[in-house]
């Protein structure tokens, strides 16, 4: 029974034993796969001092092509700054990245190969020697076991018990041996056991490690983000085209935009007489590369002025970019309602009052744009634009929905109400903006050659006395206003403005399929 006990200890001891092995094979393998992968991930040279880490990161290289980049266009150039603070930000970069890539070698990489390396493989190591030593008791045992029995049946007893008690002797020596090796081994795998949860911190000191390390470098983004937009916020030197009004105005410190300044002073030295400006499509070249030199702030235009359709077609191009409509997204109700009044001298005081309501610096660009489009429009018997023409070609560009479709529809559902808005604002220029305009307000362009004086028929009719009126409307609901605008405008006017409105949106339909055409342009 006792002999059957100790098989059956000998074998669950065997069994756990290989259990165990098996375990820390697994073990040693996931730590040894981990270590490898993880290693692979970092940027630095695994071993090296901070210095020589810091100088081989791929970041550090950046940082410092950056910084040299910038040295060679100068602070003068905004590339040049932006590429100094840049490449500082990525030198920032690159040293916390040194020392996050140095804390995951210190905490997590060396235990990991510690472990799978050094500690499991001295465990096996232990456990194979065991068996080694198990092995050298047995024979030991099994020598002594036979020296005993031969003293029973042998002649020489004394020499035959000498031997058996050498013999019993390395029997205990392997015993002790054998003793020793066990407790060392038991020892190793308590030890082992019990540290699972330090060889799973090591995989939460990575994440830990990372977190911080990512903490540290938005820290230092978003420490020179600000300095980087205030320094891009400053540039004056930013595309006019698809920029907002006010945004290119505050940042050139301009008055009128650039586009419609210098495409109004082009137009006035060689396009008044132009037959079908703005409905004319220009070259697609030539109008690129009018768009690309206005957006360089350039005033080297002289080879545009003579193709007025690619000046007129830059115009269109810049009113349609705009990311709100010159005449603004929030009026865009009032305009409609006031085209909408049946009345022609109410219509355009409901027109003048919206018109009053614009934003200064739309207000200041849309009066110079209706100044130059009625001093284009008195040329209408040369140039076919007469104010019906340059409002269904131009109106669209001026005035349309925050929800739109396709172009088509855009035309379709606004343009008969833009027509019967810019029209009569273009017709009676004088009176929605009395004063005069000084189309060069910048100064940067040269003032056309001086043409002989034509009668302005577009304007607002003269009194009796032959000035024009230049009295503002009050508001649109006082009768007071009222009997201002029916003084203004005798019967033959209102008639005259309501064959203008007819006409309007008779020549709508007549160039409607026109006008789509030129705004896909």
């Amino acid at each position: 029974m006792k002999k059957q006990f100790n098989r059956m200890k000998q074998l669950a001891n065997q069994t756990v034993g290989r259990r165990i092995e098996r375990r820390m094979e697994m073990v040693r393998n996931v730590s040894h796969n981990t270590h490898k992968k993880m290693a692979s991930c970092l940027q630095g040279h695994i071993g090296t001092d901070a210095e020589k880490r810091h100088k081989k990161l791929p970041l550090t290289a950046l940082s410092q092509a950056m910084q040299d980049g910038g040295s060679q266009f100068g602070e003068e150039s905004l590339m040049g700054k932006m590429m100094e603070v840049c490449g500082d930000a990525e030198h920032r970069l690159a040293s916390e990245l040194m020392q996050y890539e140095m804390q995951i070698e210190k905490d997590v990489l060396d235990p990991l190969n510690q472990l799978a390396e050094v500690d499991i493989p001295n465990i096996i190591k232990m456990r194979k020697q065991l068996a080694r030593l198990v092995l050298d008791y047995d024979s030991a045992r099994a020598r002594w076991l036979q020296a005993t029995k031969s003293i029973i049946s042998g002649t020489n007893t004394q020499a035959l018990t000498a031997k058996a008690d050498s013999l019993k002797e390395e029997v205990d020596e392997a015993m002790n041996k054998v003793e020793v090796c066990k407790d060392q081994l038991a020892a190793d795998l308590y030890s082992f056991f019990s540290k699972e949860g330090d060889y799973a911190q090591y995989y939460v000191s990575l994440l830990e490690a990372q977190a911080d390390y990512h903490r540290r470098s938005l820290s230092v983004l978003e420490s020179v983000l600000p300095t980087i937009q205030e320094q891009q916020d400053s540039w004056t030197e930013k595309p006019a085209f698809g920029t907002a009004l006010e945004e290119h105005l505050k940042r050139s410190g301009r008055e009128v935009a650039l586009p419609l300044e210098a495409c109004v002073m082009m137009l006035l030295e060689t396009g008044m007489k132009e037959e079908g400006l703005f409905r004319i499509a220009a070259g697609a070249s030539k109008l690129k590369k009018l768009k690309a030199a206005l957006d360089c702030s350039t005033s080297q235009l002289e080879e545009f002025y003579s193709d007025p359709h690619a000046v007129a077609g830059a115009l269109k191009s810049y009113l349609r970019e705009l990311p709100e409509p010159l005449m603004t997204f929030h009026l865009y109700d009032e305009w409609i309602q006031a085209s909408n009044v049946s009345d022609p001298d109410k219509r355009l005081q409901a027109l003048w009052v919206t018109c009053d309501k614009l934003p200064k610096n739309h207000k200041v660009n849309f009066r110079y744009l209706i100044k130059f489009l009625a001093k284009l429009a008195q040329e209408s018997e040369i140039n076919k634009m007469t104010p019906s023409n340059i409002a269904i070609v131009l109106g669209p560009n001026l005035l349309w929905a925050k929800t739109e479709g396709s172009l088509a529809e855009m035309a379709a559902a606004t343009s008969v109400h833009v027509v019967t808005i810019i029209e009569p604002i273009i017709q009676h220029a004088a009176w929605f903006f009395p004063d005069d305009v000084d189309f060069n307000v910048s100064g940067m362009f040269a003032m056309p050659t001086p043409t002989a004086n034509h009668t302005n028929h577009l304007g607002a009719p003269e009194t009796e006395s032959g000035a024009t009126d230049r009295k503002r409307p009050g508001s649109g609901s006082a009768p007071e206003a009222e009997v201002t605008r029916r003084d203004r405008y005798p019967s033959h006017h209102r008639a005259a403005s309501r064959q203008d409105s007819r006409s309007a949106v008779s020549a709508f339909y007549v160039v409607a399929e026109e006008s789509i055409v030129v705004m896909q342009d």
